[in-house]
């Protein structure tokens, strides 16, 4: 039987690179909390390093890198619309509150009351 009916072999020595990159890409991500980062610059990296992390493992443990770009499209596009759909509902809530601040004088930093035990 030849090579090709029995299947690829990917080298051994790639997902041992990727596997430390994820260790380093993890270390990154405590790093955040040990420096103890705030507000957007905290979110932001994290989210990097998490999408970086995501993508590794699905380029390379999942074999997607070695898919055909119609499968990858096919498998990355609808989370791709969904995450950018998410993005919209998120700039339109933003502006729905800033709306209501401007509009009907409501307080930018009121906080929610507690329920009321009885």
């Amino acid at each position: 039987m030849s090579d090709a009916a029995e299947g690829q072999q990917h080298p051994l020595g790639i997902y041992y690179a990727i596997w430390i990159l994820l260790f380093v890409l993890s270390i990154f991500s405590y790093m955040v909390d040990y420096y103890q980062f705030q507000g957007y610059m905290r979110w932001t990296l994290i989210l990097v390093f998490m999408m970086l992390k995501a993508g590794f493992i699905v380029a390379i443990f999942m074999h997607m890198a070695w898919e055909r770009m119609a499968l990858i499209t096919a498998i990355l596009l609808p989370p791709l619309l969904l995450l950018v759909l998410v993005a919209l509902m998120a700039i339109e809530g933003d502006y729905t509150f800033l709306a209501r601040v401007l509009f009907f004088g409501a307080d930018p930093n009121a906080v929610p009351l507690s329920p009321v035990h009885h």
